[in-house]
């Protein structure tokens, strides 16, 4: 049981947070380095060249402007934030953003099928994206799904981010920070992989200067992956290339300029999931690559990216930033949805019907932000200032076949993919929104004392949705706006020790919503408040960070069934709002550098999560987690050797079912479990090294349930990586 109540948090907001030890602005870039078979570092001060972690071979980063839009320290930052750097996805080979997001503290992803993820923290949905910063809205399948080959880290800020994303769930902002042209010298290095389940891969990544004096720097990234799958029938491709220039126009300017395009075929994958019960009310077991998909079954995606900024540095240290990027995803889908409640004995007894389904959301987004430091009453403090405006246009298409041509499943012990093709229906639209939004934002870091400062922001919003008829809403449109929105935004930090601050924070919560009343009324924006306080120290110069936090967080207007009531002239589901959820809990985190060779993740994770009628909410997610992962690098005569291993352990998921049989509502959630990893790399010189990964060395066997399935997750598997630089 937690026993803090919101009060307690309302009044320990004057516990405020700290300063970082390095001025965000005075943080240099690393200085030129000999060519070693590195891409090395262009001494330019942009911000993401000051905190690219692809050189530093640390598990944590300096700074993070994430949370406010201020380049702070991880230490003055007033909000719980964890960084997966580019060390941590080497050492652990994590090929996927959501193999990264696994990782960290506070963050759960389950799977919803073999196609789509469910991420949730702090027992809410995840649904605040962020490229380089910029707010980016994403599809059926997310962008936890795209390859880690072009980015440099993965930052997580836990609680409300309303203050640069505007809408969104107080859960947790993901912002993936692109890789960027850095080498003045041609340089690069090539991967290969192979691993279980004809898992095979290989990278080229390449970076040179395009003139003689270094300022103008390009870099190319090639990525081509093809695996099976312990899942029958199941096999998937990846192709990604990405290219970006970065220019200095003198020593105050630069422009850059890029481009990513990423494609996954997903073959015989399957939607949905496997039955939980037999018809008879007992629990099925299946092999683990039982699958309901069929021969036929298709899960293809697009994702492709333009993306501009330019910065520009004044004499006083005022810098002013300028993006633009467009955003596109298609995603084209022939997939067979197969449900029900087997005979035991039989296995008769199941149903299956075919979908059709295509979509292509895009967004296109501009921004302009300006930052610098001021002085006032004889202190230095500083200033973030910035416009953004975005358009997404997002729907899809889908289409079946007439219920009486649809085959019976058969015997479903028998089943092994031969399920006849359909013959399509034309498909008609499924939905088409358009949402525009428009922000204006600001946030100062306000240093009163030399142990005590105050970060206050706001963001004023206009947000506006059109929907086209479709068979969705009931072939009735819609258009919601909200305008003049005000978020605002508090935190505090106060410097305990030279190693140690303590900190509190406030932020509104504020999300549209779509759903419908029975008198045919669209419910209010889903708004709340969310509170944090906690404890975070920097040691060994920012080398190794720790932190703890306590957080709550409150919601109105959150959309309840209201019984069996419809909107008036349609049959769709009618809502009211009720005051919503409550979340309450804490998070521990230890991450970096304990001795010299010896690297640490460490996070603990303890919540509760109630909805308005005291029932659990984001039931397919476990309450208590634990995350570890280290790595010791060996010397003397096993110089070159590094070793690592983890455990990843979670409690029992708090999910419940009726049981078909008996009527009674019965636990179906995954007990808890433990996933052990090892690895081992060698490094035989500075250019070629070899490495093994062995995930779930204990083939612990589990499974992730949703909407009345459960999917298995891997058993044992293994990885080997050989790189080698130039």
């Amino acid at each position: 049981m937690f026993h803090f109540q919101p009060n307690t948090l309302r009044k320990t907001s004057v516990l405020l947070l700290v300063m970082a030890s390095v001025q965000p602005w005075a943080v240099q870039a690393q200085d030129n380095q000999p060519a070693t078979g590195k891409l090395t570092a262009v001494k330019v001060e942009a911000l993401e060249e000051k905190n690219a972690s692809e050189e530093t071979e640390s598990y944590t980063v300096i700074s993070t402007p994430s949370a406010t839009g201020l380049n702070l320290s991880l230490r003055d930052t007033p909000q719980a934030a964890s960084v997966i750097t580019q060390q941590v996805i080497q050492d652990q080979a994590m090929d996927s953003i959501s193999d990264a997001l696994r990782s960290a503290t506070g963050i759960s992803v389950k799977a919803v099928d073999r196609g789509r993820n469910s991420l949730s923290a702090r027992g809410f949905d995840i649904s605040n994206y962020q490229l380089d910063g910029v707010p980016t809205v994403t599809g059926n399948i997310g962008l936890e799904n795209a390859s880690t080959v072009i980015y440099d880290r993965v930052e997580i800020v836990r609680g409300s981010t309303g203050l640069l994303n505007g809408s969104g769930d107080p859960s947790a902002t993901v912002n993936l920070v692109r890789k960027r042209a850095n080498s003045e010298n041609f340089a690069g290095n090539v991967e290969l992989t192979l691993g279980s389940w004809d898992q095979r891969g290989g990278t080229i990544d390449l970076g040179s200067a395009l003139v003689s004096d270094g300022s103008v720097r390009a870099r190319f990234i090639a990525h081509r992956e093809e695996a099976d799958s312990f899942i029958d029938l199941e096999n998937t491709e990846n192709t990604v290339l990405y290219t970006i220039v970065d220019a200095d126009l003198g020593d105050s300017t630069r422009f850059s300029i890029g481009g990513s395009d990423e494609r996954t075929e997903r073959n015989g994958i399957y939607w949905g999931g496997l039955p939980i019960w037999f018809a008879d009310g007992t629990r099925t077991h299946w092999k683990r690559s039982k699958t309901t998909a069929t021969h036929w079954n298709q899960w293809d995606t697009k994702e492709q990216n333009v993306f501009t900024t330019l910065d520009h540095s004044f004499a006083n240290n005022w810098t002013l930033r300028a993006n633009a990027s467009f955003y596109r995803q298609d995603e084209d889908s022939n997939l067979l949805w197969v449900w029900g409640e087997p005979d035991k004995t039989t296995g008769e007894g199941m149903s299956a019907y075919p979908y059709l389904y295509g979509a292509a959301p895009k967004q296109s987004q501009f921004g302009l932000m300006a930052s610098g430091p001021f002085s006032l009453f004889g202190r230095d403090h500083e200033l973030v200032v910035g416009l953004m405006r975005s358009k997404h246009e997002g729907g899809w298409d889908n289409g079946g076949v007439p219920e009486s041509t649809v085959p019976g499943v058969g015997n479903f012990y028998d089943w092994d993919g031969s399920y006849p093709a359909p013959v399509w229906n034309p498909t008609e639209l499924g939905s088409f929104d358009t949402t525009n939004q428009s922000a204006a934002y600001t946030s100062a870091r306000l240093q009163f004392t030399d142990n005590f400062k105050l970060i206050a922001g706001a963001r004023l919003s206009n947000w506006e949705t059109t929907s086209d008829p479709a068979v969705w809403n009931g072939g009735a449109g819609y258009h919601i706006s909200h305008d003049n929105l005000l978020t605002p935004y508090l935190g505090a930090i106060y410097d305990l020790s030279a190693q140690v601050s303590a900190y509190a924070s406030y932020s509104e919560i504020f999300k549209a919503q779509t759903a419908r009343d029975r008198n045919g009324g669209y419910l209010d924006p889903l708004t709340g408040n969310s509170y944090e306080i906690g404890v975070k120290s920097a040691f060994f110069d920012g080398g190794l960070n720790a932190s703890a936090a306590v957080f709550y967080v409150e919601q109105d207007n959150f959309a309840v069934r209201d019984g069996d009531n419809k909107v008036p002239g349609t049959n769709i589901q009618a809502f009211y709002g009720a005051k919503g959820t409550e979340s309450k809990g804490y998070e521990l985190e230890v991450v970096g550098e304990l001795a010299t060779n010896w690297d640490l993740t460490l996070g603990w994770t303890h919540f509760s999560a109630k909805d308005a009628e005291d029932n659990d909410v984001a039931v397919e997610h476990p309450r208590k987690v634990l995350k570890l992962f280290t790595k010791y690098r060996l010397s003397g005569a096993l110089d070159g050797l590094s070793v690592g291993g983890g455990v990843d352990w979670q409690s029992e998921e708090p999910r419940r079912q009726v049981n078909p049989a008996t009527g009674v509502e019965e636990k179906i959630g995954q007990p808890g479990f433990s996933l052990v990893d090892v690895m081992a790399k060698y490094e035989f010189n500075d250019q070629l090294a070899v490495q093994l990964n062995i995930y779930n060395l204990l083939d612990e066997n589990y499974y992730e349930s949703s909407w009345g399935t459960f999917t298995y997750g891997d058993p044992v598997n293994a990885r080997l990586t050989l790189n080698y630089r130039f």
